[in-house]
């Protein structure tokens, strides 16, 4: 059985930081792609970033880049998702996922999801 289990979400004012955590079980994590999505109210589930199993290699979507990075550490099967400088329209429900691709971006490229952490970011 795989699971996926983020925490970390939270309340933040604009230009604060807040780290998420995705602790992964049931599955060789070391293999496997981690990313990041997020879902605002009424819109489509979206892409963050991602880090590969192949490299160290990331991906970032154009409104995270420069203020959001993402890691892991395999020894702990934990992917992690540094935010800083977060923005009102980060406010979003942030889910963790895993994929068999390099650097997946997209929703139908992973396998594996978590059940989501809240992130709002509000005076």
């Amino acid at each position: 059985q795989v699971q996926l289990v983020e925490s970390g979400g939270g309340l933040v004012q604009p230009g604060g930081s807040l780290r998420l955590s995705c602790a992964a079980s049931g599955l060789t994590f070391r293999t496997y792609s981690m990313g990041w999505f997020r879902q605002a109210p009424g819109k489509e589930r979206e892409f963050v970033a991602t880090i590969s199993w192949s490299a160290p290699s990331t991906h970032y979507a154009d409104s995270v880049k420069g203020r959001f990075t993402v890691s892991r550490d395999n020894t702990v099967n934990t992917v992690y998702l540094q935010m800083n400088i977060l923005k009102p329209e980060d406010t979003a429900v942030y889910y963790c996922a895993a994929s068999v691709a390099v650097l997946p971006n997209r929703v139908r490229d992973y396998a594996y999801w978590g059940l989501g952490t809240q992130v709002t970011v509000s005076s």
